[in-house]
């Protein structure tokens, strides 16, 4: 027997998108359930009458909801399996207020802006990072992702319902190329699912390539039109190009093999300089925080473009995390550098600092704090071989942390423009099932995602399989220098702008004085130096004054 349910008795806030809607709904409706329309919104709800709190164990997708259970008098709330859905709260007065932005809690009159010790070293010393389960604000929150949280007379209670599993692999190779080809067609095919215009996005590298290629093919076998493929460049990339160790080559010679292959319908998007400098506020609006600067706001614009034709597109995104991609993955500099290898430049960013400031926040400290107590949740397993035991760690801080923080870009840049991005790399049953592939068979070849490469051969070509990581596009345009540094120059003119009451004003000037050389490693990632330094610096700038946070220390 169904209990009856009514408007009022549960009442749902979700945002997401539920890639097994279809498996839910045939079980509902051998229990008894009727469905008024074809929302999966619909079926998460009389998901959760049916299976209770259990309901996440059945869910496929990115999600962030919560339903209000009137007859039990509680908020249940849940987020996806790598928090690509965001979901924030916080609790005042026995009442919780949560929200999909930061900003929308902020509304709350009782909710104040403030940021103490701990959110200083978030904002400075993990950012554009953050620990799970915070923010840079005190007493605000997120559900940190694989958890629920249940929330009623006696109090707020969350339990984690998932996590990658360490179990010796035991199939042969052969075994285990098939799975992850199954395992990889079966997660773009859900996502592929739309009744709104879908595209991919390519850029001529692995990944995308895979994914559009998967994709192409669905079409053709619906009997749909060619699919339709986008990108992203600059406003003469080509002529100021410049190669480097994080990024080997350009895209548009990729680009061009692809499309022709797959015949798709080919948008290129190319923005220009003062387009990438002006969005760098929407950007930081767009995630509440100083951001990756142009990293971001070249996203953001790109969408924006996208949008014009599209609604939702499948990206490439976190197979590098999952399949061992990154260069820090095999540098030995990173390997034993003892902190998060995408963020090394540990000193410089406590020389950042407000001299008055710095010397009651101990970066390193709480960098350290984070880096071991993230370290020592990793399961290592007696079969495992000593790399692969150093590569699970390195695996679980990259996707713990640094494919968190490029979810959370590429959600809020697209959902800014009301975009939909979807990420057939992370599905969880992959990720769980890569996990354990011994490093050996994951980086075949010696190569970063050496096994994935294989995999693909017989159905990409041979330049792009064997193309070498690179990483999404910024600028090489000078004038991008002029036009942060010129906003820069502008902030610093005011002795009041209050980025000087947070950061160190003479280490500023020298960065200005040196077109950002005297940081001498990236801010984040490969990709955040020189001008993208600059951009950030304008974005706390932006963020202070747009925010007002109350220091307290």
């Amino acid at each position: 027997m169904i209990e009856e349910y009514s408007f009022g008795k549960y009442v749902i806030c979700y945002n997401g998108q539920i890639y097994n809607t279809k498996e839910l709904r045939d079980v509902l409706t051998q229990n008894g359930f009727t469905f008024q329309g074809h929302s999966d919104t619909e079926v998460l709800l009389k998901s959760y009458i049916h299976y209770g709190n259990d309901v996440v164990n059945h869910l496929n997708g990115i999600f962030a909801f919560s339903i209000w259970n009137d007859k039990k008098k509680e908020l249940f709330m849940a987020r996806d399996h790598f928090g690509v859905k965001p979901l924030f709260y916080t609790i005042k007065n026995n009442q919780i207020i949560f929200a999909s932005e930061l900003k929308a809690i902020f509304e709350h009159p009782q909710v104040q802006k403030v940021l103490d010790k701990q959110g200083i070293s978030e904002l400075f010393g993990i950012g554009p990072s953050h620990t799970p389960g915070t923010t840079v604000f005190k007493d605000i929150f997120e559900i940190k992702p694989a958890h629920f949280a249940v929330f009623n007379e006696s109090g707020f209670h969350t339990n984690r319902y998932w996590k990658l599993e360490s179990k010796k692999h035991t199939d042969d190779f052969d075994k285990t190329c098939k799975n992850v080809y199954d395992l990889l067609e079966d997660s773009i095919t859900r996502q592929l699912v739309s009744d709104v215009p879908l595209c991919t996005f390519l850029s001529g590298g692995l990944d995308s390539s895979i994914i559009t290629k998967f994709a192409s093919d669905y079409f053709k076998k619906q009997g749909r039109g060619p699919l339709d493929t986008y990108s992203i460049d600059y406003v003469d990339n080509d002529k100021n190009f410049v190669k480097s160790d994080f990024q080997p080559n350009s895209d548009g010679f990729y680009i061009d093999i692809m499309k022709n292959l797959l015949k798709s319908n080919h948008h290129p998007i190319v923005i220009d300089t003062p387009e990438l400098a002006s969005y760098l506020e929407d950007a930081m609006i767009a995630r509440d925080m100083p951001g990756m600067a142009d990293v971001d706001s070249s996203l953001l614009l790109f969408c924006k473009n996208v949008k014009k034709e599209m609604t939702v597109s499948l990206t490439g995104e976190c197979a590098d995390e999952i399949f061992g991609g990154y260069p820090w993955f095999f540098r030995e500099d990173a390997l034993n550098s003892g902190t998060f290898p995408w963020s090394i430049a540990i000193l410089e960013r406590q020389n950042l600092l407000n001299p008055a400031i710095s010397e009651k926040v101990n970066l390193k400290e709480y960098i350290d704090f984070r880096y071991n107590e993230s370290l020592s949740e990793v399961e290592i397993l007696e079969s495992d071989s000593k790399e692969t035991a150093e590569k699970r760690k390195i695996s679980h801080l990259t996707l713990n942390w640094f494919m968190q923080t490029l979810l959370d870009r590429s959600d809020r840049m697209a959902m800014y423009n009301g975009f939909e991005i979807r990420v057939p790399f992370c599905d969880y049953r992959l990720a769980q099932y890569v996990w354990n592939i011994p490093w050996e068979l994951k980086a075949l070849n010696g190569r970063e995602k050496g096994l994935l490469r294989y995999i693909c051969r017989d159905f990409l070509p041979e330049e792009i399989v064997d193309r070498k990581k690179s990483p999404y596009p910024k600028t090489h345009n000078p004038t991008y220098l002029t036009a942060v540094k010129g906003m820069l120059s502008d902030i610093m003119k005011d002795k009041e702008a209050p980025i000087n009451n947070l950061l160190n004003r003479d280490y500023i000037l020298e960065i200005l004085e040196s077109n950002g050389t005297s940081f001498k490693r990236p801010w984040f990632g490969q990709l955040m130096t020189g001008p993208q330094l600059m951009a950030y610096l304008c974005q706390v700038n932006m963020w202070l004054e747009r925010y007002e946070p109350k220091i307290e220390l």
